[in-house]
């Protein structure tokens, strides 16, 4: 999974469109984007959080493009199952 394929995946879970912005800060959604660290090394991360009114709650950085994308995955996946969205088949 990565930022190209979690729209379909949280799509599959019933996770509605709205509620998540990938690449872009987005007020009332969670947020994944890109970073690059400022100087020489020019480190990648990736951030995931929830924007609203212009702020940032449950921020968490990544080193790890796929890391950041399963957390992101999880976090909204288990809102689906808590909230009796998605479960268990017959």
């Amino acid at each position: 999974m990565n930022s190209e394929s979690i729209k379909r995946w949280l799509d599959a879970v019933g996770v509605p469109g709205e509620v998540v912005s990938i690449g872009s800060e987005t007020d009332n959604a969670w947020c994944l984007l890109r970073t690059e660290a400022e100087g020489p090394e020019g480190e990648v991360a990736w951030e995931v959080f929830w924007r609203e009114q212009g702020n940032r709650y449950d921020w968490a950085r990544f080193s790890n493009e796929q890391v950041a994308c399963h957390y992101l995955f999880g976090r909204l996946a288990w809102a689906q199952v808590a909230r009796g969205a998605v479960g268990v088949l017959p």
